[in-house]
């Protein structure tokens, strides 16, 4: 296991949860009081946030820091359990349904071709 930050990863995670929220990347800047481009670079993992930046925006999307960072740390399957949770909960039973052929084929396919 290496300790490094996945900071596509972390910015991917940021999106997601700020989608979730319905917020806009203004509108998260506006929040944080600061500039958009800092949400953008965050985002699309060409910054490395700080600790200091990290906090406010798991505080105005009302979300825990490990979330945001939980492939950073010794990963427990709760935490991947839950983040599969949250993207399942707004899905019909249909897409639940696609989403799960979806990931067999994908499991069976990864396994085949370690």
């Amino acid at each position: 296991m290496t300790n490094d930050i996945d900071y596509s990863q972390l910015g991917k995670r940021i999106k997601r949860y700020r989608q979730k929220a319905h917020k806009t990347q203004e509108q998260l800047a506006f929040e944080m009081d600061i500039a958009t481009s800092t949400i953008a670079h965050a985002e699309n993992g060409t910054s490395k946030p700080s600790l200091p930046l990290l906090l406010k925006v798991a505080n105005a999307l009302n979300v825990t820091l490990d979330q945001l960072v939980c492939d950073s740390l010794p990963v427990i399957d709760t935490y991947i359990e839950k983040d599969i949770a949250d993207l399942l909960s707004d899905c019909t039973t249909t897409e639940k349904q696609i989403l799960r052929d979806i990931i067999a084929v994908t499991k069976e396919t990864m396994r085949k071709h370690r």
